[in-house]
């Protein structure tokens, strides 16, 4: 396993049809984790409730409005908040009340593609341009396969044409602008390759755009109402979604904040994220992705080969040299010797991080709602370092 630096943690940017013959869980055969090296053989020490609440409930390192944390260890389980869902009322966080989860988008999205690769309807080798034909796809995209995509190790340019949001006021501005898939994936489609698919790898959510629309190839159905039938109804995720259209969160949930040039606070919960269509749309709640981490590391979602494929890094570096974080739709971050597996979600004013040891010995789900564009990781770090010490 790669050993990687706590900084693992973070996340990297923001930004012929078959139809399915089952929509339960009864397809994946496996029902035991994964054993993964020392980090899964050693007990692991028990909980410490007072240095997990000091670890979220600093809200000046990154300045937030909220934090909550689900932390389980061998059994034992805690939960603790800082902060308000909503400031204005001062209503606590709640377990249950809805976030943005941002990039998490992407761990469901791999878990339905190696799904239906599982079941022999998608071949990973396949290039994209056959496995998307109605998109009249450059032919130097021919070399692109769907396991480049899943990999991040697919070289797509670079976009052009999207707005600058480099400030929080930017972000206000174009909050409610609207973007089809096509449109997101036109933007990537003018230049060359950055690198020949599969000798690097870089964190692209792009790839993941042709990813749900390769389920919506061979399903024939929207792939929100795909990740619904095989994943959020079997596992009663009844807190998660994928918002399409609607700008809102629904339902209780929790706020989030941008900090201006001038200081004031802008509530920024109201939020058309179609520019993250298929890569970082999901609405969640700590419950749900509690839920959703624990069916998949456990078997309930995928054989184990479709799995393995989820939790192994391909053995190239990343584009500036360091070594591979990703497999397909999950990372790996390795902190005082103890590797997890999982994946970080970011959209404006909110932060999740998802991740898992693979035997499940030590797992959490956290988020929060930092107010700054750029907020740092002193939160996860923090919780990393306890869990780990």
């Amino acid at each position: 396993m790669t050993s990687l630096s706590r900084r693992a943690f973070t996340g990297m940017g923001a930004t012929a049809a078959l139809t399915l013959a089952t929509a339960g869980l009864a397809a994946p055969a496996t029902a035991a984790p994964i054993a993964d090296g020392p980090a899964a053989q050693d007990p692991p020490a028990p909980l410490d409730p007072a240095a997990l609440r000091a670890a979220i409930g600093d809200l000046s390192h990154p300045e937030a409005t909220a934090s909550q944390l689900l932390v389980e260890r061998r059994g034992s389980r805690w939960y603790g908040t800082a902060g308000a869902a909503d400031p204005a009322s001062g209503r606590p966080v709640r377990a249950d009340d809805r976030f943005r989860a941002g990039s998490v988008t992407k761990a469901f999205v791999a878990t339905v593609v190696l799904r239906l690769w599982a079941e022999g309807r998608v071949d990973l080798d396949a290039p994209i341009t056959h496995c998307l034909p109605g998109l009249a796809l450059p032919s130097r995209f021919h070399r692109v396969t769907v396991a480049h995509l899943l990999q991040h190790t697919s070289g797509l340019p670079d976009h052009r044409g999207l707005p600058d949001l480099g400030t929080p006021e930017a972000v206000l501005r174009h909050r409610f602008d609207h973007w089809t898939p096509r449109a997101l994936v036109a933007t990537v489609t003018r230049d060359r390759l950055k690198f020949p698919p599969g000798s690097a790898q870089e964190y692209r959510g792009v790839n993941y755009v042709f990813l749900a629309l390769l389920i919506e190839e061979l399903t024939g159905r929207p792939y929100g109402e795909v990740i619904a039938s095989r994943i959020l109804r079997p596992l009663g995720l009844t807190g998660t979604r994928i918002p399409g259209g609607d700008p809102r969160l629904r339902g209780p949930s929790v706020h989030g904040f941008l900090r201006m040039t001038d200081g004031g606070l802008r509530d920024v919960t109201v939020y058309d994220q179609s520019a993250a269509w298929g890569e970082g749309e999901l609405v969640s709640t700590a419950d749900d992705l509690f839920r959703f981490q624990e069916a998949l590391f456990s078997g309930a979602l995928l054989p184990e080969r479709a799995l393995r494929k989820m939790v192994t890094l391909p053995t190239v570096p990343m584009l500036n040299g360091t070594p591979a974080r990703y497999g397909m739709g999950l990372q790996a971050a390795t902190v005082n010797g103890m590797t997890f597996w999982g994946k970080t979600g970011e959209t404006y004013g909110y932060r999740t991080r998802v991740f898992a040891t693979l035997d499940l010995s030590t797992r959490f789900v956290l988020s929060y709602t930092p107010t700054a564009l750029n907020p740092g990781e002193d939160m996860i770090n923090r919780v990393a370092d306890v869990l780990t010490a």
